[in-house]
């Protein structure tokens, strides 16, 4: 072989050294004249595909630095660069997303072989799932800002309207390509595809950042509320007043229901749009396809749902009571003490089912998996940088309360609080991206359980029932007819067998379920078993901490601690800036948690 480090031969070139004669010592590869055309064409190849990747790179660095020129200025000299000015430039980059998009969806992709590839790690049907979800959220939250603006279009201006209007129809385009083309490993048109990808992951990036940033919306509606209790005292004032404070109290509360959905969306679309970009021109050999993908069956658990359900039925309660006192006008100090009280008992469960199963990894004789997979990279990446949004915000919250005043019981419960979350955070980590880099195991022992299971089913019938099916048809045969006495008291006997036999099957496959899942169970290993319990119960806990925090259970930003001691618009920055990276990484844990379940 060749000295010549990142030159490998081709398969005609490996098929003309093989021809070659036995003393193979003497020849020199790098000589023959196939040898280097094969190998030109390879260098040629990644050289053209790494200057395709750092060209589109480099454009989607100008854009958001672009556009966070444009959103800075904006939040320091809020004369020279308005929210409007950085709402045309968006729009503008809107409209350049959805014509490379439509291009894409009607010339690109329709292209004969296009598409030779589809990445099967890629667009998870539950990431697919959450782009849908979180779309429909944020096309909600456009239609409230363009109902809200249009109640008072009398004082605003008319980008207002346009802007999320444009918004609607970017997010269900996008939304729709990323559904149905987030597994292709394009072949054509590489570098105008990666600029595309580029520019629309560019654009999904300022959405986020000016939705973190931006709290105008917010500082009007409560502008709004002191300016009716002024009204009320008696003091009339010449702001922009709203007509009908029953529609426009519904649209201010449904934006701020929905506002954190927003960032969401802008997040995992930037996570789907940059495995595509990675996939472009990318082909996948055979031993990266694989032959049977591990499907999801609740068996082989007890505990973890058990404990998973509990923590979901107790979160849903607290979540409920949360969410009725700290809506009202004088939110009560109980609530939030039985709020962190659940997190403080939830959140070490956690963390030592974390640590359990770090361990029984360890002891696994399971070998890493190397293979080269762009989602699974990026899937650690994510974890990784999700979780220094609820980091960030435990430390901050963590300084804030020891410099006032630890010694309270809602101050010590929120530091430890905050304490356990970072701990939780770090531990579960460490669990899920040590269980993504494990290699599947054989299917030889899954191979046996069909026979074991069907042996088991057939010792299982419960006898009688053929023998009662047959007698009823021998008595059926043996009726004589002509008596109508005799065919409705045969009919009221056949309707009554039939009914009981109805009965035996349902216990009957009530008893073949019940079978086959204790047998599944007591084949699996302590190991196995005690994996899939830590991690069906971490999926169940990672769902009702997205819950709470998504729907609008923020102690963090309503107790108003951290609030004062940092001031409204630092912290307002602070809490956008975490939260959602806090909620995306609940979610993606769960992506994460249920591929370890299925694969252990």
């Amino acid at each position: 072989m060749s000295d010549k480090k990142g030159s490998k031969p081709c398969h005609h070139c490996k098929s003309k050294a093989e021809s070659a004669p036995a003393d193979t010592s003497k020849i020199h590869y790098e000589k023959l004249w196939l040898y280097r055309h094969c190998s030109s064409l390879q260098q040629r190849d990644r050289q053209a595909q790494k200057a395709g990747q750092l060209f589109s790179g480099l454009l989607a660095m100008n854009v958001v630095f672009l556009g966070s020129a444009f959103i800075s200025s904006m939040i320091f000299n809020k004369v020279a660069i308005t929210l409007a000015d950085v709402w045309i430039l968006l729009s503008i980059l809107k409209v350049l997303c959805l014509f490379w998009i439509i291009y894409y969806l009607l010339g690109t992709s329709r292209q004969p072989h296009a598409v030779l590839y589809r990445d099967s790690h890629a667009g998870t049907i539950w990431i697919r799932g959450s782009v849908l979800l979180f779309g429909s959220c944020s096309i909600l939250l456009n239609v409230f800002q363009i109902g809200y603006s249009t109640i008072l279009v009398h004082c605003k201006s008319r980008v207002e309207i346009v802007f999320p209007s444009i918004g609607i129809l970017f997010i269900c385009t996008q939304a729709y390509f990323l559904w149905h083309h987030s597994k292709d490993c394009i072949q054509v048109q590489h570098n105008f595809t990666r600029c595309g990808l580029m520019l629309t992951i560019a654009t999904n990036l300022l959405l986020w950042l000016l939705a973190v940033t931006n709290d105008t919306l917010h500082i009007e509606i409560e502008s709004q509320l002191r300016e009716v209790e002024r009204r009320f005292a008696g003091n009339d004032t010449a702001l922009c007043t709203c007509p009908n404070m029953t529609i426009c109290e519904v649209f201010q509360k449904g934006y701020i229901l929905l506002y954190p959905f927003n960032t969401e969306y802008c997040l995992v679309c930037c996570s789907v749009l940059y495995v595509m970009w990675k996939n472009v021109g990318r082909r996948i050999s055979h031993h990266h396809i694989p032959h049977a993908k591990p499907k999801f069956k609740l068996q082989g658990v007890v505990f973890g749902p058990l404990l998973g359900t509990s923590a979901v039925i107790i979160g849903a309660c607290v979540f409920m009571m949360y969410q009725i006192q700290a809506t009202s006008l004088l939110p009560s100090h109980q609530v939030f003490v039985i709020y962190y009280s659940y997190y403080i008992v939830l959140l070490p469960l956690m963390s030592v089912g974390s640590v359990i199963g770090t361990i029984i990894h360890a002891l696994e004789k399971k070998e890493l998996d190397t293979l080269k997979n762009p989602t699974r990279s990026l899937d650690v990446v994510l974890l990784m940088g999700a979780a220094l949004g609820q980091i960030g915000m435990s430390y901050f919250s963590i300084v804030a309360l020891v410099a006032t005043d630890p010694r309270d019981l809602q101050n010590s419960l929120a530091l430890s609080y905050s304490v356990l979350m970072i701990f939780q955070n770090i531990t579960q980590n460490v669990f899920v991206i040590d269980g993504l880099h494990r290699q599947r195991i054989a299917a030889e022992t899954e191979a046996k359980h069909p026979g074991d299971a069907g042996q088991h089913r057939a010792s299982a019938e419960l006898p009688g029932e053929e023998e009662t099916t047959l007698s009823n048809k021998q008595e059926h045969s043996q009726t004589p007819p002509g008596k109508e006495e005799d065919n409705k008291e045969e009919q009221n006997g056949e309707a009554y067998s039939q009914r009981r036999v109805s009965v035996l099957e349902l216990g009957q496959e009530i008893r073949k379920a019940s079978l086959s899942y204790i047998q599944t169970y007591s084949n699996l290993s302590w190991k196995r078993r005690v994996l899939r319990e830590i991690s069906f119960f971490l999926v169940l806990c990672n769902i009702i901490l997205w819950v709470m925090p998504t729907f609008g259970a923020h102690p963090i930003f309503e107790n108003g601690m951290e609030r004062s001691f940092y001031g409204y618009s630092t912290w307002f920055v602070i809490v956008n800036f975490g939260l959602p990276l806090g909620v995306f990484y609940r979610m993606h844990s769960v992506g994460g948690l249920l591929e370890i379940y299925v694969t252990a």
